[in-house]
């Protein structure tokens, strides 16, 4: 797609922008807005874009809630009073622990358990959902949803609304918004060890190796490199970004099938040339002892201590992490400087791997039959994708938790921290008041999005974001028939342990390199080309359908 004509692409974006403001799909004529006369109760009568949501009486609403245990849950945060004071709507949040989200999630829409309102699911993994009929097709209702409607014909998200579509041309995910893409993720790295071995900060991952060959030479009895995030997937943070940089995501970022603009078509992951390449980086590393081979199997407290103990001194994280865990671990190295670099540049270019969509929020499909359900959209609008309840959800309270300069630029007052802001406030912005949480707060302007950054991470964004978005994060739509996606999902499942599996037996020298050809007939067997056939099926037949 980003190789066709200007022409031909402003055609097909306003072509899917056409299809992604309809209520309805090709072929039905129904309109679901329509048939909600009875599920308007606490609605406003005129809502539209710019308007304080506010329901004509209280009503509540139950909420899957990933429960962080960096800011655990408070029933008695000022964010949930000042909410219901504006909205007239009471959130009743069933918790499920960070660890156990995804699976717990899965457990209750399966039962037919799940609360309303089911928030912090990421694209795809809606699809498990949606054959079941268990999860709204929430693109019916976006007339209900100005905000939304708003943000993507301005910000011309058309091309990745699209991507969320399935077989029937709906959607069932309301994903984050961004107007710019956000890449966070990277090598964080101590730069008074570069400063004392005479070295730059690396700008791409061969630069990194020379700089682990230089750390280990003059600290032979350590790994310079030991990472977290193996929990439950190994190293999922750093397969995403080392491989998002090779052209061949793994880990948090993996798809089965990854778009190449140039060639036209899909092509699977994990059995290509740039997956082996980022495969043998990793391997040379770990056979060299640069980088620990239990960065792969150990919990991210095990990993800090190492960096905090001096026992390592890179790891991958982002600017909370850098903050809030990283630097306060080494508090009591004060010679210790930490530092998020930019995005090591691999073979696939400068390019940013960071999308325009977000964590989203699924709709439980009883939703609908809700006497609120139209107050229940209208409130999910105004608090997920409205300027003012962006704000609200990110800052807090004005004269409370924040002030305005003289632009009207909001500022943390001075007794609230957050992310080191006021390191030595006596409050916090997330932990005592529930602001800046996961759940809600995400998406929005780039200003809205960069608010709380420092001006070292401002400095990273203007490297990374001054990047060329990468071509493969916002592919065309490929979408499954039911059929399809229940034979898929059983290969997907197969597919996606084997890779796990045997990515990590090849870089940990557990199985040769030299049995590459073997790995990806191996992946055959479990029916590799079927499902690729399978995809090809599905673009094909979307685009013949929709353009």
């Amino acid at each position: 797609m980003f190789l066709r004509s200007r022409r031909r692409a402003v055609a097909a974006a306003a072509s899917a922008l056409a299809l992604t403001l309809g209520l309805t799909a090709c072929g039905d004529d129904s309109d679901p807005a329509e048939e909600l006369s009875a599920n308007r109760a606490g609605a406003m009568e005129s809502y539209n874009v710019g308007d304080q949501f506010k329901a004509t009486e209280p009503i509540s609403f139950s909420m899957l809630y990933n429960n962080h245990p960096n800011y655990p849950l408070k029933n008695d945060w000022l964010f949930w009073q000042e909410l219901t004071k504006r909205t007239n709507v009471t959130l009743e949040p069933s918790a499920v622990p960070l660890s156990d989200y995804e699976q717990k999630r899965s457990v209750l829409i399966s039962a037919g358990d799940a609360p309303l309102i089911i928030p912090k699911t990421y694209h795809p993994q809606e699809n498990a959902f949606v054959s079941s009929g268990a999860i709204l097709p929430v693109s019916d209702y976006i007339d209900l949803m100005p905000n939304f409607k708003d943000k993507i014909a301005k910000w011309n998200m058309a091309p990745e609304i699209n991507g969320l579509r399935q077989s029937d041309g709906k959607f069932y995910l309301l994903p984050g918004l961004h107007e710019k893409p956000w890449q966070d993720y990277s090598l964080v790295v101590r730069t008074d060890i570069l400063q004392e071995l005479g070295l730059q900060t690396p700008k791409t991952w061969d630069e990194v190796y020379t700089m682990l060959k230089a750390m280990k030479a003059r600290y032979p009895d350590l790994y310079p490199f030991t990472d977290r995030y193996s929990q439950p997937k190994p190293t999922a943070n750093l397969w995403n970004i080392l491989g998002s940089s090779y052209g061949a995501p793994g880990g948090w970022g993996f798809n089965h099938a990854t778009w190449d603009a140039a060639a036209g078509k899909y092509f699977y992951t994990a059995a290509s040339p740039q997956w082996k390449a980022w495969v043998e980086y990793l391997n040379k590393l770990v056979s060299e002892k640069l980088l620990d081979p239990e960065s792969f199997t150990q919990t991210d407290d095990q990993a800090r201590s190492k960096l905090a103990t001096g026992k390592s001194f890179v790891i991958t994280g982002n600017a909370q992490a850098l903050v809030n865990d990283y630097r306060p671990d080494l508090s009591k190295n004060p010679a210790a400087k930490l530092v998020k670099i930019p995005l090591p540049v691999g073979p696939a270019g400068e390019v940013n791997p960071a999308p325009r969509t977000e964590n989203g929020v699924m709709i439980s499909s009883k939703a609908k039959d809700n006497k609120n359900f139209v107050a229940m959209m209208q409130f999910i609008d105004w608090l997920f994708y409205s300027d003012s309840g962006q704000e609200f959800a990110r800052w807090g309270i004005e004269g409370t938790t924040f002030t305005r300069d003289a632009s009207g630029k909001p500022q943390l007052a001075d007794d609230v921290n957050v992310i080191g802001l006021h390191p030595n406030a006596p409050k916090h912005l997330q932990k005592d008041f529930g602001f800046y949480n996961g759940i809600f707060a995400y998406g929005g302007k780039p200003e809205l999005v960069q608010s709380f950054f420092s001006p070292e991470e401002q400095e990273y964004q203007a490297v990374v974001g001054a990047r060329q978005p990468a071509p493969w994060v916002a592919p065309p739509p490929a979408p499954f028939t039911d059929e399809e996606r229940e034979q898929a999902t059983l290969w997907e499942t197969t597919l996606r342990d084997y890779v796990d599996q045997q990515t990590l037996r090849f870089i940990l020298g557990q199985r040769p390199l030299s049995e590459w050809d073997a790995y990806v007939n191996e992946l055959k067997s479990k029916n590799m080309d079927q499902y690729m056939e399978l995809q090809q099926k599905a673009y094909d037949r979307y685009k013949k359908e929709h353009g």
